[in-house]
């Protein structure tokens, strides 16, 4: 796969009403596991379309299996148990015009009962399909080793664990082996959503966990970030890294510029492609990607996924011109900042808006690098 596409997307879609009533019956009883499978297959059918009529350059399923973006890890191990919903103080949270945002985010807490070790393959259902019915390249995404450390609240490892370095060492040798298949079976991207680079700008920590220090939570991410990174570029994957501030419901949680980490981040992460959000003021200005060193790609956030208006595509050109004079243009591309949905409940605008905002990325796109 070519790593120099222009026209990306981080990857969640707004699921279809149909979808979201057949989970829901399937959750009641009303319907069994293969017919909730049937009914997503016939909508990632429909957005892979969705996707190849915009122009984007690469296709996702709209991370439509799952409830959540951090989903599918956790129901694919022995050795933990759901214990509710994660829950954030709604002060939290903030959406554009309001002060807060009362957005309850639909991802389990979970608590350790055992060594983790792997019942079923956490994406493989997803490339299979994909690889049959993608009309080009696709990725598949999957959320970074550090933040699945985000489901368990203090006391829910202890019992079986040291410390919270040797949950993560086992998560990130269920990783390697997850990467590894994935390669093999045909996934040409693949790409890490990592926003603990966010929590240590922000001072954030979501579990009740003591934050740590920047540099710490910085050096740990890395180090885990590249160790999933190498596997899959050793299958021959092209390697993604997307780095968030919160995305529920057209909500966000944290706010700050990449100053502080970019020099480590752009440099030390081991991957093709940096997805960074750009799409408001409180991601800061592109002086940091006077950082990003010869071989790397930034795709910039610069459509938003929290709002259905629509950018101006001469506005959109001058953005990308303002961050060339920090990175060269061809080390550039285009990309709303997040997902449209990063859980099954999706941002506030339509699918006709979706469908617009993929559009003028690709035709953006287009425009600036042909």
């Amino acid at each position: 796969m070519n790593p120099a596409i222009r026209a990306d997307h981080v990857g969640s879609l707004l699921r279809p009403q149909a979808l979201l009533d057949a989970r829901r019956d399937r959750d009641q009883g009303r319907i069994g596991e293969d017919e909730l499978r049937a009914i997503e297959d016939e909508a990632i059918l429909r957005v892979l379309k969705l996707q190849q009529d915009a122009g984007i350059e690469v296709f996702t399923d709209g991370e439509f299996r799952r409830l959540s973006w951090i989903s599918g890890l956790p129901e694919a191990l022995d050795g933990v148990v759901a214990t509710g919903l994660r829950r954030m103080p709604p002060s939290a949270w903030k959406r554009v015009g309001a002060e807060e945002a009362n957005a309850e985010v639909p991802i389990t807490a979970l608590k350790v009962t055992g060594r983790l070790k792997t019942k079923r393959r956490f994406a493989g259902h997803e490339t299979s399909f994909l690889k049959d019915h993608a009309p080009g390249p696709f990725k598949i995404t999957m959320p970074s080793p550090t933040i699945q450390m985000n489901m368990f609240d203090v006391g829910a490892f202890e019992a079986v664990y040291a410390d919270r370095q040797a949950l993560l060492d086992d998560i990130i040798a269920i990783y390697r082996d997850e990467v590894t298949a994935l390669a093999k079976d045909g996934a040409g991207y693949i790409q890490l959503d990592s926003l603990r680079y966010s929590q240590a700008i922000a001072g954030f920590s979501p579990n009740g966990a003591p934050m740590e220090a920047p540099d710490v939570v910085v050096a740990q991410t890395i180090a885990a970030d590249n160790d999933i990174l190498r596997r899959a570029k050793a299958g021959g994957a092209v390697t993604g890294v997307h780095v968030c501030r919160g995305n529920h419901r057209s909500a966000w949680v944290m706010s700050g510029g990449y100053d502080s980490i970019a020099e480590r981040l752009l440099n030390e992460v081991e991957t093709d492609r940096f997805l960074l959000e750009y799409d408001d003021d409180r991601s800061g200005g592109f002086e940091p990607l006077r950082f990003l060193p010869k071989g790397k790609i930034v795709v910039l956030g610069l459509v938003t996924t929290k709002l259905g208006t629509l950018e101006d595509q001469d506005a959109l050109m001058r953005r990308v011109d303002e961050a060339a004079q920090y990175a060269p243009l061809e080390q550039l591309a285009l990309s709303p900042q997040c997902g449209f949905a990063s859980t099954y409940l999706g941002n506030l605008l339509t699918e006709d808006d979706e469908k617009r905002k993929l559009s003028l990325v690709a035709d953006t796109a287009r425009r600036i690098w042909g």
